[in-house]
């Protein structure tokens, strides 16, 4: 008989990860902080800080231009960020990861080059009618300098993506497709696995705005097989004006510079520039180097905590609130996915949401109302607004618990 022993499972110690956030331990209006804004930026643990101050007080100096010692070991640091965002999102090469100011900037960037190569008039664009206004106007613009049209999937009264409602709107004239991985309004997880396979069996490339996944979920571009991918630092517990735009290399070859300037040129004269190798092309001026560098040490310290775990525990406290939301007399929850990351959208009869979003706050608790930069889903479940409670990797139950306390409070208030 074997005395071989099986490793315990790693317990999920919500307490200690709470202790490395330097924020939650403050009171607001004299009551502790309940911080469930998480879908709109998430707060950083100390790690995250440290590293920031460190580059600005021991490392200080411009990157890839210099051969003084400082400006190596910033390059070093900074490249060295790159290559922790390619591994942590399981990029073949950190050539294929650009930073950018965020997700909305890497979305800009592939609508911009890529409408510059590829569209012209009567080409489609497909999307869903889930996506971010950043999923949808970098679209638009394209469409407008092109003669290209937008063409929207429909989602259903659950706030869902249909597979065939997808396929059904790929023609030969669809020649990109880009859809959100998790919703930032409704919190549904989409198909994108399927939704990629079914573009690909027509040759049509897909962008995944991964901003509200990536902080949830293990996420893995080969096995999803996106062409793009696009994420933001400040929703993964790193720092804000900096995110990355994955992309496989054939495709970040084919597109063309997004903006000109330093260090995306190889060599410039008056008559013909030429451009600096992968990713660097698409790296213009001086870069976010704090932010780059730190970025790395975000999803580092994401890696260490666990993304499966960290996804068992958001799920945990996503079936709580749900629960425990449905009681309030007067609430209806907004998107009701069967698939679902750790958002709870939701009105309250004769409630404005920022009258709930104003209240609670007043009990310490940090919610965000309005329509989420998120307008046609709204229009489609024909609402102004919802409040939104989004749940992060330091949430507790005791925290649900307390919104649902405060909500009650609301609602007495509004008889």
């Amino acid at each position: 008989m074997s005395t071989a022993t099986k490793t315990p499972a790693r317990v999920y110690d919500v307490e200690s990860l709470r202790a490395q956030f330097p924020i939650l331990s403050r009171t607001v209006h004299g009551k502790p902080l309940v911080y469930l804004d998480n879908a709109n930026t998430t707060q950083k643990p100390r790690v995250v800080i440290d590293r920031d101050r460190k580059y600005y007080e021991e490392e200080n100096a411009n990157i890839h231009r210099g051969t003084h010692w400082l400006s190596e070991k910033a390059t070093e640091a900074y490249e060295g960020g790159r290559a922790k965002v390619a591994r942590f999102l399981g990029a073949a090469s950190p050539k294929e990861i650009v930073f950018t100011r965020g997700t909305t900037e890497a979305i800009n960037l592939v609508a911009s080059s890529f409408s510059q190569a590829f569209l012209e008039a009567g080409d489609e664009i497909l999307i869903t009618g889930l996506e971010h206004h950043s999923n949808i106007v970098p679209w638009q613009l394209a469409c407008e300098r092109t003669g290209a049209k937008l063409v929207v999937v429909p989602i259903t009264d659950d706030g869902e993506v249909p597979a065939d409602e997808f396929e059904k709107r790929l023609t030969p004239r669809t020649k990109l497709a880009a859809v959100s991985h998790v919703s930032n309004a409704l919190g549904t997880i989409n198909p994108v696995k399927e939704l990629i396979a079914i573009a690909h069996a027509v040759n049509v490339p897909v962008l995944v705005d991964g901003a509200q996944a990536a902080p949830h979920l293990p996420i893995d571009v080969k096995d999803l097989g996106c062409d793009f991918y696009a994420v933001s630092a400040h929703k993964m517990y790193g720092p804000t004006g900096i995110g990355a735009l994955y992309g496989k290399a054939e495709w970040l070859e084919k597109l063309p510079p997004y903006q000109g300037g330093g260090d995306m040129i190889a060599s410039v004269t008056f008559e013909k520039t030429t451009y600096n190798e992968l990713p660097w092309k698409f790296e213009a001026g001086t870069a976010n180097i704090a932010g780059g560098i730190v970025f790395g040490v975000a999803v580092d310290w994401l890696t260490g905590v666990g993304l499966a775990a960290i996804a068992a525990h958001e799920h945990d406290l996503l079936v709580h609130a749900t629960r425990t939301l449905s009681a309030i007399p007067g609430l209806t929850i907004v998107g009701r996915a069967k698939e679902k990351a750790a958002v709870v959208s939701f009105t309250l009869d004769n409630v404005h949401p920022h009258d709930i979003g104003t209240i609670l706050d007043r009990e310490g608790i940090a919610i965000r109302t309005g329509q989420h930069c998120a307008q046609p889903v709204m229009d489609r479940f024909g609402i102004p607004a919802t409040a939104r409670a989004s749940f992060g990797l330091y949430n507790t139950r005791e925290e649900v618990d307390a919104l649902a306390a405060g909500l009650s409070k609301v609602s007495e208030m509004f008889g």
